[in-house]
C-alpha cells in the first residue's frame, strides 16, 4: 500500500469520501436559512433569532472556506481554521452587543415566530449535523465545521426554549438569556478551533536548515 504524508492523507480521504459534496449541501442549507432567519428575526424583534441568522451566515462562509482549502496541505487547512475561529469569536461578541441593545430597549419578541422559525432551523441544522458526523474527528478544519454544526443544534433548541419562556413570562428576558448562551458557545468553539489549528501549524512547521560548517 502506498503511503503519504500527513499533509495530504486526510485531505485526499475527505475529498474521495464525499466530503466536498457534503460541504456544498450544508453550505446551501445555511445560506437559505440565513435569509429566512434574518427576515424573521427582524420582524419578530428577537435577538436570539437574529443571532442564529448571523450564525447561519458565518457557517455558510466557513463552509465556503473549507471547500476552497479542501485538497490543499495541512498548513492551508489549519490557517483556514484560524480564520473560522476568529469569525466564531466575532460572532459571539456581536451577539453580546445585540443582547445589551435589546435589554436597554426592553424588546419583547414575537414568541410564535420564534417557535416556528426555530423549529425549521433545528431541522435544517440536524440534517447538516448528520451529514457531517463522519468527519467530526478530522483535522482542525474538519473539526471546526463539526463544532459549528453541533453548536447550531444546541442553539436551535435554546431558541425554542426561549420562545416558550417569552410566551410564559411576557418579557424578552428568555430571548436575551438564550442569545447570551449562543455567544458563549461561539466564543468557546472559537477557542477550541484556534488551539487545535495553532497546534497543527506548530507541529508541521519546518525549522530553518542549519548552516553548513566550513
Amino acid at each position: 500500500m502506498p503511503c503519504c504524508s500527513d499533509d495530504t492523507c486526510s485531505s485526499s480521504a475527505a475529498a474521495s469520501g464525499g466530503y466536498r459534496a457534503v460541504l456544498w449541501i450544508v453550505l446551501a442549507i445555511n445560506a437559505v436559512m440565513f435569509l429566512v432567519e434574518i427576515i424573521a428575526g427582524l420582524a419578530a424583534g428577537s435577538a436570539a433569532l437574529q443571532a442564529d441568522a448571523l450564525d447561519f451566515f458565518a457557517d455558510a462562509a466557513n463552509y465556503g472556506i473549507s471547500l476552497f482549502v479542501l485538497g490543499l496541505g495541512i498548513r492551508w487547512r489549519a490557517s483556514a481554521a484560524l480564520v473560522k475561529g476568529a469569525s466564531m469569536g466575532l460572532f459571539g461578541l456581536w451577539v453580546i452587543g445585540s443582547v445589551i441593545w435589546h435589554a436597554v430597549h426592553g424588546t419583547v419578541p414575537g414568541w410564535g415566530t420564534m417557535g416556528v422559525v426555530g423549529a425549521v432551523a433545528l431541522a435544517a441544522n440536524a440534517a447538516c449535523l448528520g451529514l457531517l458526523y463522519a468527519w467530526r474527528d478530522g483535522d482542525a478544519n474538519m473539526r471546526s465545521v463539526w463544532i459549528c454544526s453541533r453548536n447550531d443544534v444546541i442553539a436551535n433548541l435554546a431558541v425554542l426554549a426561549a420562545a416558550l419562556g417569552v410566551f410564559g413570562t411576557g418579557t424578552g428576558w428568555p430571548d436575551l438569556i438564550v442569545a447570551t448562551i449562543m455567544a458563549v458557545l461561539a466564543i468557546q468553539g472559537a477557542a477550541t478551533v484556534t488551539r487545535q489549528a495553532l497546534s497543527e501549524l506548530r507541529d508541521h512547521s519546518s525549522p530553518d536548515p542549519a548552516p553548513l560548517l566550513r
